[in-house]
């Protein structure tokens, strides 16, 4: 018996490993097989204890055997760290979530990814659906997104089909309408609008302080154009006029259609892609007779007021959440930069690593299997040969 200690160092390790990254089932990025080969050219040992000497004499033979040891290790270890530890990493990232109450998102992807000498290019699904129709997918006519910058550590390509989607899939939701009743009618509207169909209102029973009431609804799913001086959405919509007598059935005074042009900005704000809507251009008419559109001409102004005051702020509102671009739990995004294309957007950044990958690992490590609980009956004698563990 002896004690001391072995103050090993290794030179010339070497370790080649090869990623074989492919999609699963579910559409999620994984590590499917690895390739390994390691070796060490040298190794070192200084030894403590009584029998010094002999171990140093020895050295030559343990060092060998020390190094033979230490290099099958690693590669099982890589093996483990790849398809084990790494995978449940990837698990964190989200492919088919709900982005609110009424729609969710696919992020799954399309096909195994595409590896370079300098790129890794996935392509994702990137399409929302309505919560009561997850089957349901808009047909995709955009153009296919090319990136070319190379600036930043990570680029993320939205063509006019993501956005599309989900507007399409609000409209399918049936959320795509605002009310405004009573009091949340802007006054000086309300008597413009009053004034404006006083002649109907007159010959109606009752009276006309009745409230009124603003339906203001999309009549078909909104379009999204991208081009390299920005992005707009395009929206048609029918805005209802009624008297809302208490105890009586609404009387209808008119019914418009309205085309809407709105700017949109795009922005990244932590791993949320954001959109902030403002009020481009506006038209209204009648779509009864043109005459009646005439006469809709002094609203014009009164009501594109009302949307920038009042219904931008509420869509805006809806929007502020954003939609989260996925990422491994403990990445964000730092110095985004959104640049508009022909038909597309990107947007480019950074990573950032908020949580330690060890942390986020050990977090979502496969717990341990239970051990197979022993008999309840004990053996009549204790057994003298090797046992099974």
């Amino acid at each position: 018996y002896d004690i001391g200690s072995i103050n090993a160092s290794a030179d010339g390790v070497h370790i080649h490993t090869v990623l074989q990254l492919a999609k699963d089932g579910a559409g999620r990025l994984k590590i499917s097989n690895i390739t390994c080969n390691a070796s060490i050219a040298r190794m070192h040992a200084g030894f403590s204890g009584t029998l010094r000497k002999v171990y140093e004499f020895l050295s030559t033979f343990i060092i060998s055997g020390m190094r033979f040891l230490l290099s099958q290790q690693i590669c099982p270890s890589l093996e483990h760290a790849s398809l084990v530890l790494l995978n449940s990493l990837l698990d964190t990232v989200p492919v088919r979530s709900d982005v609110d109450e009424h729609i969710g998102i696919d992020y799954s992807l399309l096909r195994d990814p595409a590896v370079s000498t300098d790129t890794l290019d996935l392509d994702f699904k990137g399409v929302f659906f309505p919560r009561a129709r997850e089957d349901q997918e808009l047909e995709n006519h955009a153009v296919e997104p090319v990136i070319k910058e190379t600036e930043r550590m990570v680029y993320v390509a939205f063509s006019e089909y993501f956005f599309d989607s989900a507007m399409h899939a609000y409209f399918q939701a049936g959320v795509l309408a605002i009310e405004l009743q009573g009091e949340k009618v802007p006054k000086d509207l309300e008597v413009l609008l009053r004034a404006t169909f006083f002649g109907t209102i007159f010959m109606q029973s009752p009276a006309v302080d009745a409230p009124l009431r603003l339906v203001l609804q999309a009549s078909a799913p909104p379009r999204c154009v991208i081009k390299p001086s920005g992005t707009s959405v395009s929206v048609s919509a029918f805005l209802n006029i009624s008297l809302v007598p208490p105890g009586r059935p609404a009387v209808q005074l008119s019914s418009m259609a309205m085309e809407t042009k709105l700017s949109a900005k795009v922005f990244l704000q932590g791993k949320a892609l954001r959109v902030q809507l403002d009020l481009r251009r506006f038209r209204i008419y009648s779509k009864q007779s043109a005459l009646e559109s005439l006469a809709l001409f002094s609203l014009q102004a009164p009501l594109k007021t009302l949307l920038q005051l009042t219904i931008m702020p509420i869509i805006n509102e809806r929007t502020k959440k954003g939609v989260q671009i996925p990422l491994p739990e403990g990445m964000d995004f730092t110095k985004e930069v959104v640049t508009n294309h022909a038909g597309f957007l990107t947007v480019g950044a950074d990573l950032h690593f908020s949580k330690g990958l060890r942390e986020v690992i050990e977090k979502y490590r496969p717990a341990p299997t239970a051990p197979a609980e022993p008999s309840a009956e004990p053996s009549a004698e204790p057994s003298t040969g090797p046992r099974q563990l």
